[in-house]
């Protein structure tokens, strides 16, 4: 009788622009920091390149320069360094190398990608310069240790170039057996410059066209990303549908539709390790699924924390990004019917300048009943996913989400608009859920203050229950979040991939 034979080890290539704990802005650094840890742990190897800005320079002190390389970059040359250093994953698992692209003129800022007034004019020569020392790294590796990459994974418009250099093999970067996985993180962002910016990538004339990078006579890095990897994934399944219309597609839905392979979704996780009631260290009392009294201790601190009245009323709790995406406008539209359901809010977060001053206005309008802060406080975050009883996340579109994970993972019941990854993680509350102790959140359907404020009433009105809405939280606290089964299912997205023809 056959058996099946092991499958062989990989070897992963992750190239992003931003991951925890070294350089972040938003979930893309979350999924970077965790996901190569649990492929290492499945037996894989991986390196996570990024560029050398001064936060990751400043964290990784100690590196050892490998290669010294010289890129023009329009009509001039910058030259730069390839740093490594290996970070420990976990006893008796290998290191997780990462390659620091070093280049001081274009990476040494105060920013990752902005400064106070607003986006560097010169963001296509800094990717473009980091895409191209990518592909010369692992053409480096090959040359010195006769080593291969059997998948380069790519995230979002900065890494984008990666898989156009590849195959357009401009200056001498075409690596045989290389194969090219992008992941799309949100498809909002593309990575669009005046077209006559297009000379900088070194790229032939002929890729500046609407079969290629061109897009209504811009440069759009993500188009070209998609038009030229291997394959394309991206980060909830609702979201990989959501991408193909007119609405979420940002004008890429036609050529996201040209993939004929299709584009599957694979939801993030979170580290379970680092957000895990039992054992945080920024939490003044630890609880379980077991026992949840510690909740309430730390229910009762935040709202001394933040000004609040101590009060056994709902604690709702909004944490991101103060944008139009998030919805964080029909926040302010509903609350003053909000307040009229004796319950409290806590927003945490920064954004918008006009979304600041609001919500700021709101919490001076409404002491009792809210408070703001503005900015972002690590360790706040998880007092208050350890203190509220629910989260609102009213996302006009969210490509996954990572909040709600959190959420779930403490205790704290989502409430949330059926969107993307939000609608793939939590379980609406219905009767059928509710009986086979399924259901984990509540969901509304339309991006509308009323809408929202619908869902919010039937949540208060579920926490008076008190054996029904244990049942809420038991549910998400057991649900899986961690990275462990999206790990495996990368695994074997690049099986795929590698057994595609080129």
């Amino acid at each position: 009788m056959s058996r099946d034979l092991p499958k062989k080890p990989l070897h992963i290539v992750m190239a992003a622009s931003e991951a925890v704990p070294y350089a972040k802005t938003g979930g893309l650094a979350d999924v970077v920091g965790v996901l190569p840890q649990e492929l290492i742990r499945l037996g894989h190897e991986v390196t996570v390149m990024l560029p050398g800005y001064r936060s990751v320079l400043e964290s990784l002190p100690t590196r050892e320069i490998t290669l010294h390389f010289t890129t023009p970059v329009g009509s001039v040359s910058r030259e730069g360094t390839l740093e490594e250093v290996c970070v420990p994953v976990g006893d008796g698992l290998s290191p997780l190398k990462i390659v620091v692209v070093r280049c001081d003129p274009y990476f040494d800022r105060p920013g990752l990608y902005q400064d106070e007034h607003g986006d560097y004019h010169d963001n296509l020569e800094r990717f473009a310069l980091f895409s191209q020392a990518v592909l010369r790294w692992i053409r480096y590796l090959s040359e010195r240790d006769g080593r291969s990459v059997d998948v380069l994974h790519l995230h979002d418009w900065q890494t984008a170039l990666c898989s156009v250099y590849l195959k357009a093999g401009v200056r001498g970067l075409a690596i045989p057996g290389v194969k090219t996985l992008l992941t799309l993180h949100n498809v909002g962002y593309q990575g669009l410059f005046p077209g006559e910016q297009f000379p900088v990538t070194g790229l032939p004339d002929a890729l500046f066209s609407p079969r290629a990078l061109e897009f209504y006579g811009l440069v759009n890095c993500l188009k070209g990303g998609i038009v030229f990897s291997d394959a394309v994934s991206t980060v909830s399944q609702t979201y990989a549908k959501e991408i193909l219309t007119k609405e979420f597609g940002y004008g890429l839905e036609g050529v996201l539709a040209d993939r004929r392979e299709g584009i599957p979704g694979i939801v993030n996780g979170i580290d379970v390790n680092v957000w895990n009631p039992e054992t945080d260290r920024f939490v003044p009392a630890s609880y379980s699924v077991c026992d949840l009294s510690g909740k309430k201790i730390c229910k009762r601190l935040l709202q001394r924390e933040l000004g609040l009245p101590v009060r056994s009323v709902p604690l709702l709790a909004a944490i991101g990004r103060l944008t139009y995406q998030k919805g964080f406008d029909l926040l302010l539209e509903a609350l003053p019917e909000m307040v009229l359901l004796d319950v409290q809010l806590v927003l945490l977060g920064t954004g918008d300048r006009d979304l600041e001053e609001r919500l700021l206005e709101a919490q001076s309008a409404y002491p009792d009943c809210v408070a703001v802060r503005v900015g972002f406080d690590e360790g706040l975050a998880h007092r208050i996913q350890a203190g509220a009883d629910m989260l609102i996340m009213p996302s006009r579109y969210e490509p996954c989400g990572l909040t709600q994970l959190q959420s779930l993972r403490y205790g704290t019941v989502p409430i949330v608009r059926r969107t993307g990854g939000l609608a793939d993680t939590i379980v609406p509350f219905k009767p059928s859920t509710v009986r086979a102790n399924l259901a984990t959140g509540f969901q509304f359907d339309t991006p509308t203050s009323e809408a929202m404020l619908s869902a919010i009433l039937l949540a208060v009105s579920v926490y008076r229950e008190q054996e029904t809405w244990c049942s809420l939280i038991k549910a998400g606290m057991k649900a899986d979040v961690s990275w462990v089964r999206s790990a495996a299912q990368y695994e074997q997205l690049y099986r795929t991939v590698l057994s595609s023809p080129t």
